[in-house]
This record gives C-alpha cells, sequence and structure tokens, in this order.
C-alpha cells in the first residue's frame, strides 16, 4: 500500500473513532437531559401536592424514597419525620398553597423557587427547595426561607 493510501486510512479510522466518541457523549448527554427533566417534572408535581393539593398521603407514596436525609434544621431527619410535620403544617394551614416561580435542575438535584403562603392573604416566603432525587423520589432536602417584607428597600420583587 502506498503511503497515502495509509494517511488515508489512518484518517478515516481516527475520524471514524471520533464520531463514535462524540456519539456517546451525545447519548450520555441526552440520557442525563432525560433524568434532569424527568426530576424537575416529579419534582414539581411532588411539591403541588405537598403545598397546592395538600395530599400528604398521595406525596408519602409517590415522593419520598425509604431513606430520606433532613438538612432543614427544624425538622428532623428521616421520611417519618418529614411526613409528620407536613401532615402539621397542612392541619394549622388548611389554605396552604405555593406559587412555584422558577426551577432547575443539574444531574440528581432540583432546584424549585416558590412563594409559599399559610392563607391567600398572607405575605408569606421565599423559599428555595433543593431536593436530591434517587428513582424519582426525593432522598435528600435542603431549603432556604425568607419571609416576604411588607416594605422593600428596592423596587425589585423576591420573584
Amino acid at each position: 500500500m502506498s503511503t497515502e493510501y495509509m494517511k488515508i486510512a489512518r484518517t478515516a479510522a481516527t475520524l471514524f473513532a471520533a464520531s463514535i466518541a462524540l456519539g456517546a457523549c451525545q447519548n450520555a448527554e441526552d440520557k442525563q437531559s432525560s433524568l434532569e427533566a424527568a426530576n424537575l417534572e416529579k419534582a414539581i408535581y411532588c411539591m403541588e401536592l405537598l403545598e397546592k393539593h395538600l395530599d400528604i398521603e398521595r406525596a408519602d407514596r409517590e415522593c419520598f424514597g425509604e431513606t430520606y436525609v433532613q438538612h432543614t434544621p427544624w425538622v428532623a431527619d428521616g421520611r417519618e419525620a418529614v411526613i409528620a410535620a407536613f401532615t402539621n403544617r397542612v392541619q394549622k394551614n388548611p389554605a396552604l398553597n405555593i406559587d412555584i416561580k422558577r426551577t432547575a435542575a443539574n444531574g440528581d438535584l432540583v432546584w424549585i423557587h416558590g412563594h409559599v403562603k399559610a392563607t391567600p392573604d398572607a405575605l408569606g416566603s421565599a423559599v428555595v427547595n433543593i431536593f436530591r432525587m434517587e428513582d424519582g423520589k426525593f432522598v435528600e432536602h435542603w431549603n432556604v426561607v425568607t419571609p416576604v417584607p411588607e416594605e422593600s428597600l428596592n423596587d425589585n420583587t423576591m420573584f
């Protein structure tokens, strides 16, 4: 075989290998995007069950993993504790509602920024919930809660 033919063959082989690698990367990115989209959709569904439809029993069945790590300091660790906290919250605030403002996902983490109100006329709180998900269920949780003030030093909203 000629030297020129060998160069062409090596170039073709390199291009073929690169296209296979690129396809594998794109496939992995597609799988990641699909996982993130599915996690985000499920997390929104679950937050609305918990804080809009107030269906704690359904959320317990469909939304929480068997193990559940809680980072919110005023809620005990574990699945049973978070379900008890939501049950108590709904009993005290039967008009509880969340208006989800924005969401994001990255890998197995989901962020939900919402306006949570105990009653329709309450100022409520701006809440950012961060969930780690496994198999479409919440298994770990962090949040940041800021009460909405009556007055602000700027004209921007919290949402």
